[in-house]
């Protein structure tokens, strides 16, 4: 395995977004074999090799090769014997299944490192939360990410009119999906939905969903939802914000 290792010191502290930053890596180098790569990747797939393993790397690069000789392994490994199916399966099903392993591998490589890091329940859900804000490698080889997106856009076109539902307080926004006690039978199933949402909503900045009755405000950008106190806005200056971009989205901008 050439570059298998992680860039993640084994006996430093890391942060939950080093290691999502390391989950990042190998899941564009997989992506890129899997799609933009995918005629390499089906040649080096030849079925009378050994046992073959795909590797994705944090610097975005990936290989096909023979897994880790040494016992235990440096991390966990990827599906084993993903080369032995590839002529007996239609090429969409077989990369949509090792699409699927990968995304399992990709997770038992960041829980690893969780675990080995030491990470506390908090920090294990913030991981969680920032992994589960992408699409999975499967649903990029399928065509399902595409298809989600484009199910999204009017609601987020329509969330982007109506600013003031961006910035409010979770207080705000569970009591209006609660109905008085004389008009429940009339019902406002949208407004249920909407309460519903809310609760299982985690800050973008910490990832906890606790504190419901304070100020919460939604980026513009990437409609994540964060705390006011976790990104510095208060309900005062939140009013004078005519479109707000969380730090992440302020960061990559800045690089750009």
């Amino acid at each position: 395995m050439n570059g298998g290792g992680s860039g993640l010191a084994p006996n430093a502290a890391h942060t939950a977004d080093e290691v999502f930053r390391d989950y990042k890596g190998r899941r564009a180098g997989m992506i890129k074999a899997l799609t933009t790569d995918v005629e390499r990747f089906f040649k080096l797939c030849d079925p009378e090799k050994e046992n073959l393993c795909l590797y994705g790397y944090p610097d975005e690069t990936w290989e096909v090769t023979l897994p880790a000789e040494e016992v235990p392994p440096e991390i966990p490994e990827p599906a084993l014997g993903i080369n032995f199916a590839r002529d007996g399966m239609n090429e969409k099903d077989w990369l949509a299944l090792v699409a699927v392993h990968s995304d399992s591998w990709l997770l038992s490589v960041a829980f690893y490192f969780g675990a080995r890091f030491g990470f506390d329940r908090e920090t294990r859900r913030r991981l969680f939360s920032l992994i589960n804000n992408m699409p999975t490698i499967f649903e990029v080889v399928t065509g399902a990410a595409k298809k989600q997106a484009k199910e999204k856009t009017p609601n987020s076109s329509s969330k982007s009119n109506r600013p003031s539902s961006k910035v409010q307080s979770r207080a705000e926004s569970r009591s209006k999906a609660k109905v008085p006690q004389d008009e429940e039978e009339s019902g406002d199933d949208d407004e249920d939905e909407e309460a519903d949402e809310h609760n299982n909503t985690l800050c973008g900045t910490c990832g906890t969903n606790d504190s419901k009755d304070q100020f919460w405000i939604c980026c513009d950008n990437c409609e994540k939802w964060y705390h006011g106190k976790c990104v510095k806005i208060t309900p005062a200056r939140a009013e004078h914000i005519k479109q707000y971009k969380c730090p992440d989205c302020t960061n990559k901008r800045a690089r750009a």
